[in-house]
């Protein structure tokens, strides 16, 4: 429709210049007030009404044009939409630090390796790699059908082919200090000049010494290969002008507003038939704060996709047990899996600093009574819609390979047990037991407030102190707070990942360990792990270390967190994963 309008369109400009042109030829009486109109050359107001109508037509026709030309580019085009509270602050994979960006980033780029669903390591760009026999040399082979998106700095505005070089400059690029990528640690054990291309098709790199999980951290978005001459070309507005090889393309970003994604048509995958993905001819990303207006839009099918759950919606959507209100089962489907998100409380047990000189918690049997003073399970069900896996292993979270199934060790609620430790710490009953300050964000108060009933219970008074989450991290980065709600989301799918939490070297403010334990046979099983080539010898290594921690009690584990995925019933292949990352490259929609 939008075409055939065209010529009424010109006809319609036509007659309004000629009867302008007219207007303008004819004398304007003396003394007669006027005005101008510069489109259209009127300078006479006795005909003002007659040319707001034609005026006032034009608009008319030209909005109809404008509706149907929008919905002509539309047509036929399968356009994945989903919101995006958090907005996203870079489009650089160097700065690929919190979800949303790194989503983003997924859609755009790829690197040497990547993860499937069950957080295998596959190949991407490196069709097969080699690792020396001490575990210290990678040598990766790359495949010679992957070329960058197309840009005008390219010969003929064509795609440039991704070689090994791109990858030698992209990694060094993460480690260059004046970048200040958040995702430099990667790269802490790689050796001095470690990354080398050895020709167009083999890039290697050397570490200073073996560390079984480093493939998995290639699989990281910090890890993508970028093209030297486009990165020069923009500067730090690369953020905002990305290019990548990955199976969309950047096509506009107003920042808060609308980013667009539009098919990679030269992506070098394919589906197991043959086709060419990805599917999808867009991908659109919404930035609406409120998330009860996203959840709203999404029932109303403006969006496509949906992640996490709200309390703003979170009964309306599920049902008290966690599954999806069957009133919107006609439209909507949902996934569901073990997060690699271990949600827990922190307890500072230096016993060394003065912030800990009269804290009850320097004690581990305390600790301990905390631990096994509230029931996880009912703390699920009635705050959580048991969206969650009540935390009674360690920190090493459901979905790892390494994850206590057999239940061997952790805390089960036994108020008796509890109520006994408090005896044998000197405090019976919780009598003399001075009072234990809770640090929290208000996002998790509920969580708290219910830990504090709980324990209140056995005579242990908590007191909870509310403060902004960006707060929190900073003080939890300085070692200001005794007790504290945390989490952690797993960077690489290996449980190195959460053990380094409580490995000596890393305290805080220099590294994660923010409860500041020390052990040093924690810290000889932590090291000789690492160098450990066999998947199932090595997980033993980080049971026992799991197991370790528990014992002392450095943290309270709350639960294991879940991925929650829900999507209109027109989207198929869209699939979920342990770290809930976003990949839409198999991602179809129906009309």
């Amino acid at each position: 429709m939008a075409i055939t309008l065209f010529p009424f369109f010109n006809s319609l400009l036509v007659f309004i210049r000629d009867q302008g042109n007219s207007l303008y030829r004819r004398r304007r009486p003396k003394g007669r007030r006027f005005f101008y109109v510069s489109l259209l050359g009127i300078k006479q107001d006795q005909d003002i009404q007659l040319m707001k109508n034609i005026l006032l037509l034009f608009i008319c026709f030209f909005l109809l044009l404008t509706g149907c030309r929008n919905a002509y580019d539309n047509e036929g085009l399968s356009i994945f939409r989903y919101n995006e509270a958090a907005g996203i602050t870079s489009l650089d994979p160097a700065f690929a630090r919190d979800l949303a960006n790194i989503w983003a980033c997924n859609q755009l780029y790829d690197g040497l390796v990547s993860l499937d669903e069950e957080l295998e390591v596959l190949p991407c760009i490196a069709k097969l790699w080699s690792i020396s026999e001490e575990g210290t040399t990678y040598t990766f082979y790359l495949r010679d059908d992957v070329f960058f998106h197309e840009h005008t700095a390219f010969p003929e505005g064509k795609g440039r082919k991704v070689n090994a070089h791109d990858f030698e400059y992209s990694f060094y690029r993460i480690l260059d200090p004046s970048l200040a990528s958040p995702g430099s640690w990667v790269f802490n054990n790689v050796a001095d000049s470690g990354f080398r291309a050895l020709n167009d098709s083999v890039f290697q790199i050397k570490l200073k010494q073996a560390f079984m999980p480093f493939l998995g951290l290639l699989a990281m978005q910090y890890c993508s290969v970028i093209p030297k001459e486009i990165v020069e070309l923009y500067g730090k507005d690369f953020r905002k002008n990305p290019l990548g090889s990955g199976p969309f393309f950047f096509q506009y970003w107003k920042e808060g507003v609308k980013l667009v994604m539009r098919k990679n048509q030269n992506y070098y995958e394919f589906d197991e038939i043959g086709s060419r993905l990805p599917y999808l001819d867009a991908v659109a990303v919404t930035f609406l704060i409120d998330k009860q207006s996203a959840f709203l839009q999404f029932v109303q099918g403006k969006l496509d996709f949906m992640s996490g759950i709200d309390a703003s919606y979170k009964d309306e959507l599920l049902t008290p047990i966690g599954e999806l209100n069957p009133k919107y089962s006609d439209k909507v489907y949902l996934i569901s899996e073990p997060y690699l998100n271990t949600e827990y409380l922190g307890i500072l047990v230096d016993t060394s600093m003065e912030i800990m000189s009269l804290n009850p918690l320097r004690q581990k049997l305390i600790r301990q009574a905390v631990s096994y003073g509230f029931d996880r399970k009912k703390m699920m069900r009635y705050l959580r819609n048991n969206i969650g896996i009540p935390g009674n292993s360690g920190i090493i979270p459901a979905g790892m390979p390494s994850f206590d199934t057999l239940g061997s060790y952790g805390y089960t609620f036994d108020p008796g047990l509890a109520s006994q430790l408090l005896a044998e710490a000197g405090y019976p009953g919780g009598n003399g037991l001075p009072a234990i300050t809770l640090s929290t964000s208000a996002e998790y108060l509920d969580l708290c407030k219910y830990i504090q009933h709980e324990l209140s219970m056995l005579g242990m008074n908590i007191e909870l102190s509310v403060s902004p989450p960006a707060a929190i991290k900073e003080m939890k980065a300085q070692a200001k707070l005794p007790f504290f709600r945390a989490s952690w989301i797993a960077d690489y799918p290996d449980a190195e990942n959460y053990l380094s939490l409580f490995y000596s070297k890393n305290f805080c403010p220099a590294g994660p360990n923010y409860t500041h334990f020390s052990s040093a046979d924690y810290d000889l099983l932590y090291e000789f792990s690492l160098g450990v080539i066999n998947d199932s010898a090595r997980y033993e290594l980080y049971r026992a270390m799991d197991k370790m921690i528990m014992e002392e009690a450095p943290v309270v584990i709350l639960f294991y967190d879940e991925v929650l995925r829900f999507a209109g019933k027109n989207i198929s292949g869209l699939g979920s994963n342990p770290i809930n990352l976003l990949d839409l490259s198999r991602v179809d929609k129906l009309h």
